[in-house]
């Protein structure tokens, strides 16, 4: 402090005299900047360098255009005359400092010669980039201040205490400091009560801007009563409790009010008395959640409203009709429903209007058409219906239509939205719109969308001649389109393209956006095939679902995503394609072409995620290599002709999730080592000439997060993998209550997994893959033993498919657990003894298959076995009860056991003596032999046995069993 002062002090006293000097020789002329000042202004213009950076949000949000204002100060001059300087008339000494959107790059440090002005008045240097300077104690010794500007200039840390010492201040602004990277680290923040100091001191306050300051305080009520207040933010500072509603605010002068981006501000809209000024009123991303109430008709001043985001609920009030000078209306992002009132013959200035994102209903009423200044209008995201009105005078400045996702808005489009000559963006998706596409009669239009809509008939020229047009999306409709037609459109500024869905089709010959166009999808047409591919910064090319024949079309070496799936190419894979080292997504899926698959697929470039040669005639051998760090995610090559082995470069591959090698001829031992991946999720061998057993691994905890595995129709043997099977954690306490239910792959912008897998006896393909499906098929191999009790840990487990190998023993019990079982293969194996009666319990179990095995006994009733039919059972000679016709005679030893006989003796006393019976018995039957038929013992067994037939008929007839 000591060092700062003497420093000050030095630059006034060598010209001491000539201080004292003007204060005797008293003159109308206006005083030169005293030389001390000027030089300490240019050591302040010294200490920083110049670069445009440092203002370039100036010209946007400033309201002035920046330039290097310090470039201009020449030394030796009257800086009273320097650009940003304003100096006191009689004592020259420099009040006024205004070096605003000047270009400034550097740090102001605590000893800068900035605090040598104790007669500044006025302070600005906002929309510079002082990178992390905090607001330092030297602010405060300026007691003369009235107007502080430190906005968007990079300020962090704690804001002194010493502002709060400034007394004399009218405007403060430290708005817009936010995390701007290393060179704001942490924006600024009030240290604890420090808000409320400046609130209390700072009496005299008119402009109040602290947008994007960590507050983290409750709203001061204090700032209500500021009878002086004109312009208050406090938009994004962390407020929170409740906004004081209990009394109508005392701020008479109050024009602007932001309170935007305060999610935890809760409470009722603000009430104001009908002697408000209130100009401009932001409360969007607060947390309202009420009706607006009858006193919001009180601000007739009102020009800007923005309570968009805010959960506002009700009606949207007719009260809106009074507020006849607002020219912006902002209601988006609420949940507002009903019928959208008739208000706005009144609202003449209004220019901009969003209804969006609520739950309104109804037609768009008539008196939309008297905004004759409408620039803006969004009603998208509701579920308005019926007809676009047609405007009472046009609509000569409007620049934005948005109405799409109302889903049941109808008609045809109106013909005076292809008239209006300002018209940017024209959104009418997702609706019911019929009928044809007229032709645009001026050329403004940057964006169009009409996509997911019952259009027909064939895409008017006028489109093509659009130049400035840069968004077209007419995709899923009944368009039509021979591609030659337009061979010669322009489109000059063309940026994305979308008609995928349509009915268009023939050679495709456009040359539109040569240098402009990124993204194309024409996809789900009837093209057939291409002249050229002439665009050079093309990201994303979707040509799926065509009828495209004859070899490959090489794409730009910028292409992120390249599909060609599910059309007609033959040939081979030209490596060429290897030299678009930014891809991401390469789909050649269901087409004809075959060859060698390029090896240098496997490593040209690090960003490729999806590697998808499904069904194919591919031969010869997987790539070999693979890049370290690689981003491979899903390597599909199902349905080729490949042979070899499994790469064991694909150990490298730690970000793959989907591994498909199915219906190849790949000759080789269970790849174990992948087991080590952290994040494979999907494994597909089925249908190759795998073989051997399977064995243990030396990996701790291998597959961990397997959730589908296929090995069918391979070679396999041995006992089946409890290993591997015991330690698939992703199969295991799934809780889908609590989980993100998603598709695998799903991260991706465009490209979702796909696979094919046979369950509940039928072979399916999922077009996307949830997370919380889990299968494992090991079907047709030759696996043998007992079938390992860890299975029934797998408690969320939808389809097991074991059928077809050599596997003996029981079911085990264990199954009772498999909780979310859907489908159940056991068939073609050995299996023996009882269908465990626990089974009942898996109440989501909708396919059973038991066939052709040993089982014995009762099949078991109740819950899903009440549905099963015999083909889940047939093949099984031992089995008996419904649904087959084999009676079991008797009752099932677990209910024989407990039957007991009319004199109350149990059968279990009668196994224990079964030794002595037998003696007894056979003596009893000599006897009779001998002496002939005693009538009284006959008597006896007669009616014993009567009473056991009755007994079983009874007993037959509770179990659901009939004599056939």
């Amino acid at each position: 402090m000591s060092k700062h002062l003497l420093l000050c002090f030095l630059f006034f006293l060598s010209f001491s005299q000539l201080l004292l000097s003007s204060c005797f020789s008293f003159s109308n002329s206006t005083r030169l900047c005293p030389h001390g000042q000027a030089l300490a202004l240019f050591q302040f213009k010294q200490s920083f360098s110049i670069n445009s950076f440092s203002s370039r949000h100036c010209d946007e949000y400033g309201g002035s255009t920046s330039y290097p204002k310090t470039e201009y100060w020449k030394e030796g001059s009257d800086c009273c005359s320097w650009d940003g300087v304003t100096c006191d008339l009689v004592t020259g000494h420099v009040i006024e400092l205004d070096l605003s959107c000047s270009w400034l790059f550097g740090i102001i440090h605590s000893n800068s010669t900035l605090f040598c002005f104790p007669h500044l008045q006025s302070l600005n240097l906002a929309f510079n980039y002082f990178f992390g300077t905090s607001v330092l104690d030297g602010f405060g010794r300026f007691s003369s201040l009235t107007h502080l500007n430190l906005s968007a200039s990079g300020f962090s840390g704690l804001i002194s205490p010493e502002i709060s010492h400034l007394s004399n201040l009218v405007s403060l602004d430290l708005s817009q400091n936010l995390d701007e990277g290393i060179y704001a680290p942490h924006g600024l923040e009030f240290a604890p009560h420090g808000f409320d100091s400046l609130v209390q001191n700072l009496t005299k306050l008119q402009k109040l801007h602290l947008s994007g300051i960590s507050i983290s305080s409750v709203f001061p009520n204090s700032l209500l009563n500021r009878s002086s207040l004109i312009s208050l933010d406090l938009s994004n500072c962390g407020l929170h409790g409740r906004f004081p509603d209990h009394h109508d605010n005392n701020l008479p002068k109050l024009q602007l009010l932001y309170l935007r981006g305060n999610y935890y501000l809760s409470g009722n809209f603000p009430r104001f008395s009908e002697n408000n000024s209130l100009i401009d009123l932001d409360l969007s991303f607060t947390n309202s959640n009420r009706e607006l109430p009858a006193s919001m008709g009180n601000l007739k001043s009102l020009q800007t409203l923005d309570l968009s985001n805010c959960r506002f609920s009700g009606s949207i009030p007719a009260f809106l009709e009074n507020l006849t000078q607002i020219t912006a209306l902002n209601l988006d992002g609420n949940h507002f429903s009903g019928k959208i009132p008739n208000v706005f013959h009144n609202l003449r200035n209004l220019n901009f209007l969003d209804l969006s994102r609520n739950n309104l209903s109804g037609q768009i009423p008539p008196s939309i058409g008297n905004l004759t200044n409408l620039h803006d209008l969004d009603f998208s995201y509701n579920q308005l219906e019926g007809v676009i009105p047609s405007p009472v005078n046009g609509f000569p400045s409007l620049s934005s239509v948005v109405l799409g996702y109302n889903y049941l808005l109808n008609g045809t489009i109106p013909s005076w939205l292809y008239t209006l000559p300002s018209l940017v963006e024209l959104d009418l998706s997702h609706n019911k719109f019929t009928g044809c596409i007229g032709e645009f009669r001026f050329h403004s239009l940057e964006r169009i969308d009409f996509s997911m809509n019952e259009l027909h008939g064939s895409i008017p020229s006028s489109i093509f001649e659009l130049v400035n047009l840069t968004s077209l999306d007419l995709s899923n409709n009944m368009l039509s389109l021979t591609m030659t037609v337009h061979s010669n459109s322009m489109l000059p500024n063309i940026e994305s393209i979308d008609l995928s869905n349509n009915n268009i089709s023939g050679i495709f010959s456009w040359n539109v956006g040569k240098d402009t166009l990124s993204y194309l999808n024409l996809s789900y047409n009837s093209i057939s095939g291409f002249e050229m591919l002439p665009w050079s910064n093309m990201n994303t090319l979707d040509l799926h679902s065509n009828l495209l024949q004859g070899p490959l079309p090489t794409p730009p070496n910028s292409i992120f995503f390249f599909s060609v799936s599910h059309n007609k190419l033959t040939g081979e894979i030209s490596p060429l394609i290897c030299k678009a080292s930014f891809m991401i997504v390469l789909d050649l899926s269901n087409n004809n072409f075959g060859g060698m698959i390029p090896h240098c697929l496997g490593n040209f470039g690090k960003d490729l995620s999806v590697l998808n040669l499904r069904r194919n005639q591919f031969h010869g051998t997987i790539p070999q290599t693979f890049l370290k760090g690689n981003s491979i995610r899903t390597l599909d090559f199902n349905g080729n002709q490949l042979e070899g082995l499994v790469p064991r470069s694909l150990n490298i591959c730690r970000e793959l999730e989907v591994l498909d090698l199915g219906n190849n001829k790949i000759n080789d031992t269970f790849p174990h080592w992948l087991g080590a991946l952290p994040k494979l999720q999907v494994l597909v061998l089925r249908s190759n000439h795998f073989h051997g057993q399977i064995g243990f691994s030396k990996i701790k905890s291998p597959f961990v997060t397997l959730r589908i595995i296929d090995l069918a129709h391979n070679d396999f043997e041995g006992n089946l993998p409890e290993m591997y099977l015991g330690s698939l954690k992703a199969m295991m306490n799934i809780d889908e209550g609590n989980m993100t239910r998603k598709y695998i792959g799903e991260d991706d912008d465009y490209y979702q997994d796909s696979i094919s897998v046979t369950i509940k006896g039928l072979e399916m393909e999922f077009v996307k893959i949830l997370n919380t499906f889990t299968t494992i098929d090991l079907s047709s191999n030759k696996f043998q033993g007992e079938i390992p009790k860890c299975i029934g840990n797998l408690n969320s487990l939808r389809g097991l498919n074991l059928s077809h190998n050599y596997l003996i023993g029981h079911i085990p019990l264990s199954f009772r657990n498999l909780n979310m079982l859907e489908s159940l293969d056991l068939s073609s194996n050995k299996l023996s003894g009882r269908i465990p009666q626990e089974l009942t319990s898996l109440t989501f179990l909708e396919v059973l298959n038991l066939s052709q095995n040993h089982l014995t006994g009762f099949i078991p009733r109740g819950n899903q076995f009440e549905t099963f039919g015999n083909d889940s059972y047939y093949g099984n000679s031992g089995l008996c009860g419904f649904p087959l016709s084999k009676i079991c005679i008797t009752d099932e030893p677990s209910q024989e056991i407990e039957v007991e006989f009319e004199s109350g003796f149990d059968c279990k006393i009668i196994l224990k003596g079964y030794g002595c019976g037998l003696i007894i018995g056979l003596s009893l039957g000599c006897f009779i032999f001998l002496s002939g038929k005693p009538e009284w013992l006959v008597w006896i067994i007669d009616k014993n046995i009567h009473k056991k037939i009755v007994r079983n008929k009874k007993s037959t007839r509770r179990q659901g069993v009939g004599i056939s």
